[in-house]
């Protein structure tokens, strides 16, 4: 994985949390499922930005 895609990593979950959301919360409010959530925030997936 790219120095980049850490970035937006680590990114992604401090922001989540920032605004007091767990995984459950986003995957509804971005209409992906939960496990979709945890695999992008722990690098497993890496969601296309198209």
């Amino acid at each position: 994985m790219g120095r980049n895609h850490s970035k937006l990593l680590n990114n992604l979950e401090q922001l989540r949390k920032s605004f007091g959301l767990t995984q459950q919360e986003l995957s509804i409010k971005a209409e992906v499922s939960r496990k979709s959530i945890n695999a992008i925030e722990n690098g497993v997936y890496i969601p296309s930005t198209v």
